[in-house]
């Protein structure tokens, strides 16, 4: 995975194309569903032991969040499942007089180049908990929020690595831009195909 791919070998890995030239042409990346899934944590399931409230909050009475986001591929579609817990009611004296739901729900999307961004698009909602009032606030959730925050910057991560470049090579790379032309499911990874231009000192 890009992320944890040491500084030497992500190096060599873009520069090898070039043959330490400015420009770099169809390099390929491979994202695993792990890193999805860390994107999710980091970006989206901050809150108190990894959840996301879509009502209230940890000091509610009534509540309803996600938790445990787990990433898998099927086909052409990233599938994104996870676990539900809900009290739903009416609020009084502190007290939620209402009844309680722990579901799973799965939803689909389909990679989408955005410029340097690697996107989701078509969300697909697979199961949801099958409760009308929880379901109500699941849907936009899932086909909303989650595909937004499961976003990733590949230009931020590549200029990342290549920031210890001199201490790795003894030659400073910096990344001038970065465009993705193509990404597909292919096994258990997300295989993405991009243009950049690169400097070299």
């Amino acid at each position: 995975m890009l992320k944890h791919m040491k500084p030497a070998r992500l190096v060599f890995l873009l520069a090898a194309p070039l043959c330490l030239s400015a420009h770099a042409r169809a390099i390929e990346i491979k994202v695993s569903a792990q890193a999805l899934e860390r994107t999710l944590s980091q970006q989206l399931f901050t809150g108190q032991d990894g959840r996301y409230y879509f009502r209230g909050n940890a000091a509610s009475a009534c509540y309803a969040y996600a938790y445990g986001p787990r990433v898998s591929f099927q086909d052409e579609r990233i599938v994104v499942h996870v676990k539900t817990h809900a009290r739903l009611g009416a609020q009084i004296n502190h007290e939620c007089l209402g009844v309680e739901f722990k579901n799973d729900a799965d939803v689909s999307v389909e990679p989408d180049a955005q410029g340097e961004f690697i996107g989701f698009r078509d969300p697909r909602i697979d199961s949801l908990s099958g409760n009308k009032d929880l379901d109500f606030l699941l849907v936009p959730f899932l086909s909303k929020k989650l595909p937004q925050q499961m976003r990733i910057n590949a230009a931020e991560l590549v200029r990342q690595l290549l920031a210890k470049s001199t201490e790795a090579t003894g030659y400073e790379m910096r990344l001038e831009d970065l465009k993705i032309h193509s990404m597909q499911v292919s096994g258990d990874a997300l295989v993405v195909d991009f243009d950049g231009d690169l400097s070299v000192r």
